[in-house]
């Protein structure tokens, strides 16, 4: 079977956990794992189950289902099959009187019935850490990003021109890029952990769409398929000439992401406002770019990029109108919206080895969301982008 997560690199995940539980929470007892990523993370495998953690002793891998496959699929030294809860709380006696669990995403009642079989008095969060661990990636990890970012810059800068059309809707080129990337190599499934979101490829919008206002928490937009469903792309907004057209997507291969964001002149070129945006929002992208080093603060990196913007080009920078976000990049790995994020409140030194999609954009009235993103690996000379290095604004004529 292809894709086993090797049993060293399991191995150093849990102990790069466990460090980092010993330095910020000295003498806990037992950390509980629920959220399928961090399941997969740690074990190698998607299954329904937890992965107990007890500090003094060896993690166990519960799985309610499917058992056969998690056997199949993990290298993970310890896995148990379970009916409920309560046979894993069996083997944790007396239970510590207080857990460590994923506060941001355990809902009440999942937490309820997990409390009802392991009697804890109180939980506190774990979120911190596990992320601490997910940012860094490893050799492993980086190889998987590299395979999705190679996917990513040969389906947007040498295929999507051959894709628009004419006529076509939003819907029908999130269709067809959708069978593209999968044919190239794509997952399909573009993940977040950010609560309620859901996303298909990412934002695809013709022109103004672009800049229609979104629940979504990034500069770009498009109108959606109706209220109920506002994202995949409108059936009824279609191609015409001198369209702007701007495709925020993620690719992933064996749940790694990548996130790049491509645009394109359809006809005819656009206004010279437009490309000046652009151009300058490709300069901000370099210039972040070759901060990315080892030691560097992410929220310094933040507040330096936003005190060199002129105040005209500022408006309408990273959103349109009012509708701007207060980051300029974040970290990327089995999720797309991972942390340390490029904004304020991000004080801790960037390490080797981190990865971050850095996406500077502007919003042009009537004309739609310029601007780009690419995925840059942090090394000691700067980033290394792993999504290509075209500028975009591709002319397709």
């Amino acid at each position: 079977m292809t894709g086993i997560v090797p049993s060293l690199e399991l191995k150093d995940r849990l102990n790069r956990f466990r460090f980092q539980m010993d330095a910020d929470h000295p003498g806990w007892d037992v950390a509980i794992f629920l959220g399928r990523i961090n399941l997969y993370y740690f074990t190698g495998t998607m299954q329904d189950g937890m992965l107990v953690v007890p500090r003094k002793s060896d993690a166990i891998f519960w799985v309610r289902r499917s058992y056969e496959r998690a056997l199949a699929e993990s290298q993970f030294p310890i896995i148990r099959q379970m009916g409920s809860f309560r046979d894993a709380a069996g083997t944790l006696v007396p239970c510590p009187g207080t857990v460590y669990l994923e506060t941001e995403i355990v809902p009440l009642a999942l937490f309820q019935r997990l409390q009802r079989a392991f009697p804890f008095s109180s939980a506190q969060s774990l979120d911190r850490q596990v992320a601490r661990c997910r940012a860094t990636k490893s050799a492993y990890e980086l190889a998987l990003m590299e395979q999705a970012g190679s996917i990513h810059q040969r389906v947007l800068e040498e295929l999507v021109p051959e894709i628009l059309s004419d006529g076509m809707s939003e819907a029908e080129l999130c269709a067809e890029l959708y069978r593209v990337m999968i044919r190239e190599g794509h997952d399909g499934v573009t993940r977040f952990g950010m609560f309620g979101t859901e996303v298909v490829l990412g934002q695809i919008g013709f022109g103004e769409s672009s800049i229609y206002p979104s629940y979504f928490n990034g500069p770009g937009s498009c109108y959606g398929m109706c209220p109920a469903v506002p994202l995949v792309g409108s059936r009824t907004r279609t191609l015409r000439n001198g369209d702007l057209v701007f495709l925020d997507t993620g690719c992933s291969c064996s749940g790694y992401n990548t996130d790049k964001t491509m645009t394109y002149m359809f006809g005819r070129a656009l206004p010279d406002e437009a490309i000046a945006s652009h151009d300058e929002c490709v300069k901000i992208q370099d210039s972040i770019a070759a901060l990315l080093r080892p030691g560097a603060i992410p929220s310094e990196i933040y507040s330096a990029t936003m005190a060199g913007l002129d105040p005209v080009f500022r408006q309408d920078f990273m959103g349109f109108s009012n509708r701007q976000v207060n980051f300029l990049g974040h970290s990327i790995g089995l999720q797309i919206d991972e942390t340390p994020v490029l904004a304020q409140g991000f004080d801790e030194p960037l390490e080797a080895g981190m990865v971050f999609a850095v996406e500077p954009k502007r919003g042009i009235r009537d004309v739609g969301m310029v601007g780009i993103e690419n995925t840059f690996v942090v090394t000691p000379h700067g980033g290394r982008s792993i999504t290509g290095h075209h500028h975009g604004l591709l002319p397709v004529y």
